[in-house]
C-alpha cells in the first residue's frame, strides 16, 4: 500500500481560497494511520517543529505554535502564504513491512531518501504556473542529500526562468539543534528564528 501525503488534498493549493504571493515547501508527512502522526496541517507535528513559532513572529510577531490548524489557516490567509510539500506520495512504501513503517514512523528526511526508490513529486512547478501571483519560494531544509536537492532544484530552474526569488532555509525542526553553537547562549526557537529572519523577502 503506497503511503500518501496526510494532506495530499492541499498540495496543489487547491484548497485554500486567496491567491498567495509566498510558497512554503517541506518535504512529506507520511499518512498511514499506524504511524502515531498527530499533525493537524503542515508543521504540524509541534512538540518538536518550531515552525509556527518561527514564521508567524516574522510577519506578525505572535506564537502560534500552540494553537490550532485553524489558526495556522488564517495566518497564512491574512498574510498570503500557501504551503506544500515535495512529495505526494511513496510508491513502494508497504504498510505491513515493519521496516517502512519504522523508517516512515522517524519523520527524517534521509530515512525516506534511503529506503525508498519510487516517488511520487508534487509538481511545483504546476503549481507556481496555476498561482502566478507567487514571487517568492522558500524551502525549509537545507542542501546536501541528493535525493531532495534534485527535486528542489527543478524549481529553482523554473523560478529562475520567471523572477521568483527561492531560499532554503534552516529546518524548523528540533534537529536544528545540531546546527546550533553550543556557546549560542539563546533558545532552539531563537536560533532558528535568526536563522530565517535575514534570509526572507521585505514585509
Amino acid at each position: 500500500m503506497p503511503c500518501n501525503h496526510k494532506f495530499l488534498d492541499y498540495l496543489h493549493l487547491a484548497r485554500i481560497d486567496f491567491e498567495p504571493t509566498t510558497l512554503i515547501i517541506g518535504t512529506f508527512n507520511p499518512g498511514w494511520d499506524n504511524l502515531g502522526n498527530n499533525a493537524e496541517w503542515f508543521y504540524g507535528r509541534t512538540a518538536r517543529n518550531y515552525f509556527w513559532d518561527v514564521l508567524p513572529r516574522i510577519y506578525e510577531d505572535i506564537n502560534l505554535r500552540h494553537q490550532t490548524h485553524l489558526e495556522w489557516k488564517q495566518f497564512c490567509a491574512r498574510n498570503g502564504i500557501a504551503v506544500t510539500d515535495l512529495l505526494q506520495t511513496i510508491n513502494d512504501a508497504d504498510i505491513v513491512n515493519p521496516a517502512h513503517v519504522d523508517a516512515l514512523m522517524g519523520y527524517q528526511d534521509a530515512d525516506i531518501a534511503n529506503n525508498f526508490h519510487d516517488f511520487t513529486p508534487v509538481d511545483i512547478v504546476r503549481v507556481l504556473r496555476d498561482h502566478p501571483t507567487i514571487n517568492h519560494v522558500y524551502l525549509t531544509r537545507q542542501l546536501g542529500v541528493p535525493f531532495w536537492d534534485n527535486l528542489w532544484l527543478q524549481v529553482t530552474e523554473y523560478c529562475n526562468q520567471n523572477n521568483i526569488t527561492h531560499q532554503t532555509l534552516l529546518t524548523p525542526s528540533a534537529s536544528a539543534r545540531f546546527q546550533m553553537p553550543g556557546d549560542a547562549g539563546i533558545s532552539l526557537r531563537d536560533f532558528i528564528y535568526n536563522s530565517w529572519l535575514p534570509l526572507w523577502h521585505q514585509l
